[in-house]
């Protein structure tokens, strides 16, 4: 009978970074063709809110950029500064919390691109996440922010999910799955789970988790209550550049590009 260890996926950030950082090339171009397109000026300084294990950060560090972000898993964090300490670079992540936080100097740019908006459970932590990522942007800066939006009624089409990934003899399948939406509450329960095979052990790791639900008309009435950020693009999980997308009532999965007013 297989072995299962129920607790957060993200305190096991080895196989958290090999089932979300293998698949990393397309998110990466993307960005840095959104950065060249929709910024003014160049993109030199970086910023991830709620980085986890640093899958791009330190890709962009190696790309010359200047990089640094925050998470509350301190488990992640250490993960992601060893490896940017590894190929070189200074241990710019810190745990800290992306609903509020500071920095010291002015970024040209952030991403968020993986539906970890979502954790912040209530409306005063997600606006208090978008004023103080825009509060660490310089004046002009972008901020790339994407997320799974949830149809205004019936069942959300992208309700289940699944990855594989391999490293060497450490194999691990992912599955993602909505337990049930909540619109009133604004509440989505996830369940997620690994299973790692290794030579000598196999084991899953189970988790469940809430995300706040956000239909587009939501978002853009955050945004607008944030006065900090006007809408540039809006593009899906395709990560086409030259391919924005017009959302409407069906649109699931969206990338916003936000510039700080």
């Amino acid at each position: 009978m297989q072995e299962t260890i129920a607790g957060s996926l993200y305190d096991y950030p080895k196989y958290y970074d090999l089932v979300f950082g293998s698949d990393w090339l397309a998110e990466y171009e993307f960005l840095t063709a959104c950065f060249a397109k929709h910024l003014k000026g160049k993109a030199k300084r970086l910023f991830e809110p709620a980085c986890g294990t640093g899958r791009l950060m330190y890709r962009f560090a190696r790309a010359g950029y200047e990089v640094a972000g925050n998470d509350l898993n301190a488990k992640a964090v250490a993960f992601c500064n060893a490896r940017l300490k590894r190929y070189g670079y200074p241990a710019s992540a810190v745990v800290g919390d992306m609903a509020n936080f500071t920095v010291k100097k002015k970024y040209d740019a952030a991403f968020n691109t993986i539906n970890s908006f979502r954790h912040l459970a209530t409306e005063e932590q997600a606006l208090g996440h978008l004023k103080c990522t825009a509060a660490a942007l310089r004046k002009g800066g972008l901020y790339v922010l994407g997320l799974h939006l949830t149809p205004p009624r019936g069942k959300p089409e992208a309700d289940e999910e699944s990855w594989a990934a391999q490293r060497g003899q450490l194999c691990v399948l992912s599955k993602m799955w909505s337990t049930g939406v909540d619109r009133r509450e604004r509440r989505e329960g996830v369940g997620m789970c690994f299973d790692v095979y290794t030579p000598t052990r196999t084991f899953r790791l189970a988790n469940h988790c809430d995300f706040r639900t956000y239909s587009n008309a939501q978002m853009q009435e955050l945004i607008t209550a944030s006065r900090a950020f006007e809408i540039v693009e809006t593009y899906d999980f395709a990560y086409e550049i030259d391919e924005p997308v017009v959302i409407d009532s069906k649109t699931e999965d969206v990338i916003y590009v936000l510039r700080r007013k």
